[in-house]
């Protein structure tokens, strides 16, 4: 079996590589390659690699190579994790927008629309290399907006999975509040990806008892305290919205907070650095712990999952993932891009019947996929109308002098990347 990594120089790849090395046995890999453009970056990420391997016994090969042609030929499944512009780009993505008093965000609203614009392109780019040499590999996408990105696959005919660590990190923290395996944790887990709320929490399936309520009840303040939100939003709920819903409940809260200190992009960037001269060290063969803080937590669990399941080789039969509707939400189309259980095969991934929604979800819900329909639209297309159009649909701007302004700002920091601009 063979895989490729599209962005493997990234600072993340280390936490996918412990991944791989520790779940060998589900996700047999004799050849991975990590392919990226930045040559320095990826030698010193591709070290780190091989030693993980090493240490753990994989006997697999790991190849780095900036060839992106060479790197995806014959890979049974091609995961993609870039950062078009890289952080400098992100940091432009989280400051501009606040100069017109809406949220600065790498994945919503204008800034996640900035990112979209850039990504899109070079996504299908990629993509349509990947089916040139191997029509049959699956491409696994973590890159953000993942939901966008996911549609604009899917669109075009590629055999498409996206990917978040959002519901897997819900996982994780509720088996260990309720003191379970992660196994036996299934989420009612509904939305648009960073736009999810979980329902319920049932132990042993999908049909088995939701203990949501007591877990609400008896660590509710753990619980908010981690989604940065007030406790009596979850108590009022009755469910447990995903961190990226504070950006749409406390909208002029979190922008305050964000005018009075360093963009993420730029802590990122400095950890970034940190980590580099980490991972050069050739005594150093595991992913240190200063990686957690980097983000992407049970990221190599959740891909290990969905590409062994993907390619036969084992994996859980039901996963959150980001695919096409079908029906699933009634309110949307059948192509919209929803995030949401599927049973997950080589065929591809399913969803799974959900309730009817509370029209409090479901109104935001088939919003923000009016938005994302013209965002692909104006990432596809370009055009500063399709851009504006974009803007004044999020439910995070609408407002005519605000998506004006908006459209400007974003135009001029993406200069670069726009080849209609």
């Amino acid at each position: 079996m063979k895989l490729a990594v599209v962005g493997g120089g990234s600072t993340y790849t280390p936490e996918l590589i412990d991944g791989f090395a520790r779940l060998r046995d589900t996700l047999p890999i004799e050849e991975l390659v990590l392919v990226d453009p930045a040559a320095d970056r990826l030698e010193l990420v591709g070290g780190l690699a091989r030693r993980i391997f090493a240490k753990q016994g994989h006997p697999g090969r790991i190849v780095t190579t900036s060839d992106l042609d060479a790197g995806v030929a014959d890979a049974d499944a091609v995961l993609l994790q870039l950062r078009v512009g890289g952080q400098a780009a992100r940091n432009k993505d989280e400051t501009w927008p606040l100069e017109c008093g809406c949220i600065g965000q790498e994945t919503t609203g204008a800034g996640g629309l900035a990112k979209a614009m850039r990504t899109v392109p070079v996504v299908l780019d990629i993509a349509e290399r990947v089916r040139r040499t191997n029509p049959d590999a699956w491409i696994i996408d973590f890159t953000n907006p993942v939901g966008i990105v996911t549609r604009a696959l899917l669109q075009a005919g590629h055999k498409a999975v996206g990917l978040c660590n959002v519901a897997i990190g819900f996982q994780r923290k509720f088996a260990r509040l309720l003191d379970v395996t992660p196994a036996e944790v299934h989420l009612d887990h509904v939305g648009l990806n960073h736009l999810t709320w979980e329902l319920g929490v049932r132990l042993g399936g999908p049909d088995g008892e939701n203990v949501l309520p007591k877990l609400l009840a008896e660590h509710g303040d753990a619980i908010a305290d981690d989604l940065r939100m007030p406790r009596a939003i979850t108590d009022r709920l009755g469910v447990v919205p995903s961190y990226y819903l504070r950006y749409f409940y406390a909208h002029d809260a979190v922008v305050r907070e964000l005018g009075t200190k360093p963009s993420r992009a730029a802590e990122v960037a400095a950890m970034e650095k940190e980590l580099l001269a980490m991972y050069g060290d050739p005594a150093l063969d595991e992913k240190p712990a200063l990686l957690a803080k980097r983000g992407g937590a049970f990221y190599s669990e959740a891909a290990v999952d969905l590409a062994s399941s993907l390619l036969g080789s084992g994996g859980s039969p039901v996963q959150v993932v980001n695919t096409y509707n079908r029906g699933t939400l009634p309110f949307l189309p059948d192509d919209a891009v929803i995030e949401v259980q599927a049973r997950v095969d080589g065929t591809g991934a399913t969803p799974l019947a959900v309730p009817g929604l509370d029209p409090l979800y479901a109104g935001l819900i088939a919003n923000v996929t009016a938005y994302e329909d013209l965002a692909l639209e104006a990432a596809l297309r370009g055009g500063r109308d399709r851009v504006f159009k974009a803007l004044l649909a999020h439910p995070l701007i609408g407002q005519f002098e605000y998506a004006e302004a908006l459209t400007d700002k974003l135009i001029a920091h993406n200069r670069e990347h726009l080849a209609w601009a």
